[in-house]
This record gives C-alpha cells, sequence and structure tokens, in this order.
C-alpha cells in the first residue's frame, strides 16, 4: 500500500477534509507532530506522499523554533527530487522556503471564507475544481513565487495564493480542507487574531456554518484530481 505522511506543526491543523481522497487514492496514512522527538529523525524522502499542514508560527520564526531549518532542508530535497508533496497554509511557505522563495509578512491578516481568483494555468489543473467556492483563509504571511513554480491563484491582498511545480508539487495558502472538522473551534480561541482580521467570532461560525460543507466538497474534488495526475 502506498503511504501518506501527515506533517502537523500544531496539534489543531490536521488533514482534516483531505483525508477521505487521500484514503481514496489508497494511501495508508501516517503523521508525525513537530514536536514528536521522533521528527527530527523522519525521512521526507520515503513516504509515497507527504502532507505539510499548516500552523500559527512563521517560517522565519527559526529562534522559537529550531526545527524549521531542519524541516526545510529534508522539504527542499524531496522536493528536489520530485516526489509528492503537498502543503496548505504554512505548510505553502515551507515549500517556497525550501524551493529558495523568500517568505515575510503580508499586507493584512486574511481571515474567512473568500474565493480565490483562478490563473490562466490553474484554469487547467486540478485548482479549477474550487473556482467561485468560498474557501478559508487563515494566514498573515505571504511568500514570494519560487523559481520555476506556476502561480495557480491569487486573491486581492496576497497575489501568491497557490502554485506548483509540475504534477508532483502543489502548495495551497489557503485551507480547502476546513469546513467540516471540529477543530475549528479552536482556531476561534485566537480572539485577538481574529480582530487583527477586521473579523468576529459570531462572523466566522456563520460564515464556517454557510460555506463549510461546499468548500470542503471542492477541496476534496481538487485534491483528488491532483492525486489522479501525479507522476
Amino acid at each position: 500500500m502506498k503511504t501518506a505522511l501527515i506533517i502537523r506543526h500544531t496539534p489543531y491543523e490536521g488533514i482534516a477534509g483531505f483525508r477521505a481522497p487521500v484514503e481514496a487514492a489508497g494511501y495508508e496514512i501516517d503523521r508525525i507532530d513537530v514536536t514528536d522527538p521522533d521528527f527530527a529523525n523522519i525521512d521526507f524522502d520515503e513516504p509515497d506522499l507527504v502532507v505539510m499542514m499548516g500552523g500559527p508560527m512563521g517560517v522565519y520564526e527559526t529562534d522559537s523554533h529550531p526545527w524549521i531549518a531542519c524541516e526545510i532542508v529534508r522539504l527542499a530535497r524531496r522536493i528536489l527530487l520530485d516526489r509528492p508533496t503537498l502543503g496548505v497554509c504554512l505548510g505553502s511557505q515551507m515549500m517556497a522556503a525550501a524551493m529558495g522563495a523568500r517568505v515575510y509578512p503580508g499586507p493584512v491578516k486574511e481571515v474567512g471564507f473568500a474565493p480565490v481568483a483562478i490563473s490562466a494555468a490553474g484554469q487547467g489543473s486540478p485548482l479549477r475544481h474550487i473556482e467561485d467556492v468560498p474557501v478559508l483563509h487563515w494566514h498573515g504571511d505571504t511568500f514570494d513565487l519560487p523559481e520555476g513554480a506556476e502561480l495557480l491563484a491569487s486573491t486581492g491582498h496576497y497575489a501568491h495564493q497557490a502554485f506548483r511545480r509540475g504534477s508532483n508539487i502543489l502548495a495551497l495558502q489557503c485551507h480547502p480542507e476546513m469546513g467540516e472538522d471540529p477543530r475549528f473551534d479552536v482556531w476561534l480561541e485566537d480572539e485577538p487574531y481574529v480582530a487583527a482580521a477586521g473579523q468576529t467570532i459570531a462572523g466566522l461560525r456563520e460564515q464556517h456554518d454557510r460555506h463549510g460543507s461546499a468548500a470542503v466538497a471542492a477541496g476534496r474534488r481538487m485534491i483528488a484530481d491532483w492525486l489522479d495526475r501525479l507522476e
């Protein structure tokens, strides 16, 4: 059986809605937290699929999170080998850094459910499944587009929302996996972050109830399509 390793940067950001298409594609899922003592010894080259999830830290916060540098080195090797790799939010920023791009604070905190604008390249990619679908955004950092990558999606505040390199490397700044996972309640506990983004807890709950199921359904179609295209 094929293997998929989920790398969690915080316990409340797991694979969520993406689990179903990954398992349907025949992968046996394992996961590891970056706080696990065994994380430093994980061989990033070995799994058939690696999924890098989100987290509240920044790629540049290496003093506070010394595991970041080690993770980027191993991730860079995996990407160089063109091994199937998916990154979500912080995971996408880690991928960008591993590909030599700069990661830095963005202009605003982008939080809430909203659609992304799909680029011309994105129209022929798995990202087409989330076109016009409000998906969850929860980030304040951004990145330069890595060399050799295709831009797939943007928003008004964040030009670089998704990119790919070939068929096997896909990075998503947004969270199309979220919308039905009860761990969203933990995200809402960060009231200062929510307020800094100009949102309210009640407003985000309403958006989640209104858009969550459709966002997850579209996200699952996107991931199933991507997995089907892997080389």
